[in-house]
């Protein structure tokens, strides 16, 4: 906090937030009051409460930014923790109630996805993260790991399709033009009248 919003407020570095909000309050009722009086007084009043005002405002911002730090300092160790015991949906949950979504908490994210088995969308929350804080080694260690077992999974899934080229070459799964479209119809009724044939005949001997 600036030493000189805090001296508008009559405060010294270390005052506690309620002691802040009590200055305020007293200085801003007492303003509200002066800036009424004539001449001088009034204005110098109107002037002190805009000065009043932006100082406690860029003080509460400050305090606000602090804790929401902490917060997020704690709140990521306790995501850490979540994924290390295996409760990923509860670890998403905590990950969901961030208001600010910084390096760390992409690369949590993407920690997260490759717990679900979410290659791609890891590799995508890693990439940001390395954009957010592109000097941080741990990221970068990371994403090389992930591309190297995403390079290697393609490359498996690859091969048992190329020696099923080998074993299926020329043919296809499905039916030809004629089948699909009813061309086969004469060489069916062919096999039909053989079979009936047949039938009359074994009918025949059995008389």
């Amino acid at each position: 906090m600036k030493k000189s919003d805090l001296e508008l407020l009559g405060l010294t570095e270390g005052a506690t937030e309620e002691e802040i909000k009590d200055a305020y309050t007293k200085l801003r009722a007492k303003y509200l009051e002066d800036r009424f009086k004539d001449g001088e007084e009034g204005n110098e009043a109107a002037r002190m409460l805009t000065k009043l005002d932006a100082a406690y405002a860029e003080i509460m911002s400050e305090l606000s930014e602090d804790q929401n730090a902490k917060n997020g300092g704690s709140s990521f160790e306790k995501v850490e923790e979540l994924i290390r015991s295996g409760d990923i949906q509860e670890a998403q949950r905590v990950l969901d109630g961030f208001n600010e979504r910084s390096g760390r908490w992409h690369y949590l994210q993407s920690v997260v996805f490759y717990k679900k088995s979410w290659m791609n969308e890891s590799k995508k929350q890693l990439e940001i993260a390395m954009q957010l804080e592109p000097d941080n080694k741990k990221y970068k260690d990371a994403y090389r790991k992930l591309s190297d077992r995403l390079k290697a999974g393609t490359q498996q899934a690859q091969n048992p399709q190329q020696n099923n080229q080998g074993v299926y070459e020329g043919q296809t799964m499905q039916p030809s033009g004629d089948e699909q479209m009813g061309g086969n119809f004469c060489s069916w009724c062919i096999q039909c009248c053989a079979l009936n044939m047949c039938i009359n005949m074994l009918c025949n001997c059995c008389r």
